[in-house]
């Protein structure tokens, strides 16, 4: 019975987001969006964020909250269903039904990853315990650099349930951007338009489900860069074979909006790729192009994008944490440039190979300098990930290249792709010196790097008078979902071995009271205060400096 009721409440979330943005896309004319199965479901989890973060400020995403939240998207759905049948037609729903199916398999997570039971659950369970506070960054490292990730799991905090919906948002993630590319394949392969772009959009595909099959490690930092390769697909688009019009421009502004909102680190990725759209794109597009970003979308990605600051700002004192040019250390809340700095330099060290849950190197200051790191960071990260990761790339670009290989030869270098790369090029740079874990953008940049001079070849190298390439497209994305599939259910049997689960018993993640230890220690400071009697000197000397009240807000003081 809890499988079943499991597996229904999945199901139902993710028509509801579906929902959402089927509604929002016809509220704001976007019906061009209606048709896209996996636009619809981004669009959906991009309002439902900003929802998110706005409603937060005023109450709790309680549970009753939360159901009547979930049955207003199923509501809007079915409205659209039974008014408008020629946006959801038979082969598109099938499509999305099937992927929804499939990837179930991916959201039996019994065993969660470290930084779940240290920051992700208790972030996403204080958003539906409490209106949001003020200065909660001191309480934990990941309440400093709060990801919307939380903010869409604490929206399926529901009757039955409770919190085991909470890492739903990241299986909708992988279920949309599959969507999305399985239906620029199809329509290309269809068409009989088959370019660069569909073999990038088939490797992009491949690698997801591939590489990123295990839901419980995607945390906050996976579905950005499964994001990043729509992102990409659509930066292509644009620049090679679209002239510029408000769909486009919007589905860029919805990619790089949740992106940024899922790891602040990433509006780099904006700031950098502005200057290479301008640079890119046809000068007589350029007037048309600063006219049609003055749209609604615009407006709401600059909002999103302003709660997201505001969320940082009013948990740490800083607007992007740790970033101490951008910190207000005179507030009572926030944090001193000096600690923000170390925590900077913490970050890094950790990225560069330097910290573990076990071991820290010695003078961290020095080893992050310049380039004195590398060798620490080739022998225990490079030898130990990179290379691995390196050789599935290498591995899933063979059987690639086999399946399409022709004695054809045309032009290789493309006068629009080359400066795209080159740019990537800088970006892998700024990763390398900066930053150099695969969770902290490398596993996109990387892979971009070889897959987009990799479907030049293919796409140069494409028989078109091949009747059988639009089966061999099939049977790769068929093979990529059988692995996919094949994968979880070895991961599966083996969590069962070592740790007695059975799905079809208990189908949920692994769970104890510690998890609590944030909340409850908010509780235990909001208790104490309200019980506090302001003549009681010992009460104003213990317990005022901890927590303060103004316009109903509590703000905890940051007694570093």
């Amino acid at each position: 019975m809890d499988f079943l009721i499991f597996f229904l409440i999945y199901f139902l979330i993710t028509l509801s987001v579906i929902g959402y943005g089927v509604f929002f896309s016809s509220l704001i004319g976007a019906n061009y969006f209606l048709n896209s199965h996996g636009y619809s479901g981004l669009i959906g989890l991009f309002f439902l964020t900003i929802y998110s973060y706005i409603s937060n400020i005023f109450f709790a995403h309680s549970e009753i909250h939360n159901t009547l939240l979930i049955f207003l998207g199923l509501s809007f759905l079915t409205y659209k269903l039974l008014k408008e049948k020629k946006y959801f037609n038979k082969k598109n729903s099938i499509i999305t039904i099937s992927i929804i199916l499939i990837f179930f398999i991916s959201f039996l997570i019994f065993k969660t990853h470290d930084d779940f039971t240290y920051y992700h659950f208790a972030y996403s369970y204080y958003l539906t315990q409490n209106p949001s506070f003020i200065g909660i960054g001191p309480f934990n490292h990941g309440f400093r650099t709060p990801s919307s990730i939380f903010y869409m799991n604490s929206l399926f905090y529901l009757p039955f349930i409770k919190h085991y919906m909470f890492h739903i948002s990241a299986a909708m993630m992988m279920i949309f951007a599959n969507l999305i590319l399985i239906e620029k394949i199809i329509n290309n392969t269809k068409n009989q338009e088959i370019n660069f772009i569909t073999f990038f959009s088939l490797l992009s595909f491949l690698f997801i489900n591939i590489f990123f099959y295990r839901l419980g490690e995607h945390g906050t930092d996976r579905s950005a860069q499964i994001l990043i390769f729509i992102f990409l697909i659509e930066i292509l688009f644009l620049i090679n074979f679209s002239k510029i019009i408000e769909r486009d421009i919007n589905k860029i502004f919805i990619i790089i909006g949740l992106v940024i909102s899922l790891k602040a680190f990433y509006i780099l990725y904006l700031i950098l790729f502005i200057p290479v759209i301008l640079f890119l794109i046809d000068k007589e597009n350029i007037y048309y192009l600063f006219k049609v970003i003055k749209n609604k979308f615009l407006i709401l990605f600059v909002l999103f994008v302003s709660l997201i600051l505001l969320t940082n700002f009013l948990n740490t004192g800083c607007i992007v944490y740790p970033v101490g040019s951008t910190c207000f250390e005179g507030l009572a809340w926030a944090f001193e440039i000096d600690h923000v700095n170390k925590m900077n330099d913490w970050y890094e060290q950790w990225s560069k190979a330097g910290a573990g849950p076990n071991f820290r190197v010695q003078n961290p200051e020095h080893y992050i300098l310049h380039f004195n790191w590398i060798s620490n960071w080739l022998e225990n990260y490079f030898f130990n990930k990179i290379s691995d990761f390196l050789l599935g790339i290498f591995v899933l670009c063979i059987i690639v290249y086999i399946s399409f290989f022709s004695k054809i030869k045309k032009k290789l270098i493309s006068r629009k792709i080359l400066p795209l790369y080159i740019f990537v090029f800088v970006l892998f740079l700024e990763w390398f010196y900066n930053h150099p874990a695969l969770r902290y953008g490398g596993y996109c940049i990387i892979a971009t790097l070889i897959f987009l001079p990799l479907s030049k070849i293919l796409e140069n190298r494409f028989n078109f008078k091949d009747k059988k390439y639009e089966k061999r497209f099939f049977i790769l994305m068929i093979v990529g979902l059988l692995i996919f599939f094949g994968r979880n259910i070895n991961r599966i049997e083996n969590e069962n071995k070592l740790y007695g689960y059975n799905p079809l018993k208990n189908p949920y993640y692994s769970f104890d009271q510690k998890h609590y230890s944030i909340q409850g220690t908010f509780n235990s400071l909001i208790e104490n205060f309200e019980l506090c009697d302001e003549n009681n000197s010992k009460c104003i000397i213990d317990l005022k400096p901890i927590v303060i009240k103004k316009y109903r807000k509590y703000i905890f003081l940051n007694n570093q």
